[in-house]
């Protein structure tokens, strides 16, 4: 989840023809038309015609730049979580400083990043289920992310901040599942749903209790007994 757990930009957006350049203008148009359109309608009822006409160009032409409908969906989940792992940063490697507000500057980033993109969220989360590529994406990402906040926790662990107990996988595969769950059923209205304005504060209490069983860690080093 930090920019050193979770490098990017070191391959090629998924789904796109090789060789494109990633600054490409016309790439760009179809993704925008793609993202645009998503906030509109389904997935299922967007046409390769909708994408090439949105962008300006023939529908030929759409397939010099990706070879599928589909392709263009794992492109756009490509880039939201390249912003994302961007934008996360060095926050788990300064969880120190201050336990609880680093937390929930993570929290929040992530949040604001789904929160922006949440037509492509939302649309990967409703076609997971049949689309293996974006299913095997979706799980890639994931298990990075699940990775990190298990370093995060036992390093808190080892400095004394936060009680041994569960295993910190299975902690971090919970706490982030939750995150994925909640964020869905904010963003779609696919109730019962936590209020927007509350979302990050609620995830954050329970991401506190399950990880520190308090919500106001330490900040400074502790010292185990004995």
């Amino acid at each position: 989840m930090t920019a050193a757990r979770t490098p990017t930009g070191t391959a090629p957006t998924r789904g796109r023809r090789p060789g494109r350049s990633i600054g490409d203008d016309r790439e760009t148009a179809i993704l925008a038309t793609a993202e645009r359109l998503l906030g509109q309608r389904a997935f299922g009822d967007i046409s390769i015609d909708d994408l090439a006409r949105g962008a300006g160009i023939s529908r030929p032409t759409f397939y010099f730049y990706f070879p599928s409908k589909d392709a263009v969906l794992l492109a756009l989940l490509d880039r939201v979580t390249e912003e994302a792992n961007a934008a996360a940063g060095d926050v788990l490697d300064r969880l120190a400083e201050d336990p609880r507000a680093r937390w929930r500057e993570l929290i929040a980033r992530f949040h604001a990043t789904f929160g922006g993109h949440r037509a492509v969220v939302l649309a990967c989360a409703q076609v997971r289920g049949t689309n293996a590529e974006v299913r095997r994406l979706w799980a890639e990402v994931l298990e990075r992310w699940v990775r990190a906040v298990e370093a995060a926790i036992e390093s808190e662990r080892r400095r004394g901040a936060a009680p041994d107990g569960l295993p910190a996988r299975d902690l971090a595969i919970a706490l982030n599942s939750m995150n994925e769950r909640v964020w869905y059923a904010t963003f779609a209205g696919d109730g019962p749903a936590v209020a927007e304005r509350d979302v990050v504060d609620v995830l954050l209490d329970v991401w506190l209790t399950a990880i520190y069983r308090t919500t106001a860690p330490p900040a400074r080093p502790v010292s185990r007994p004995g």
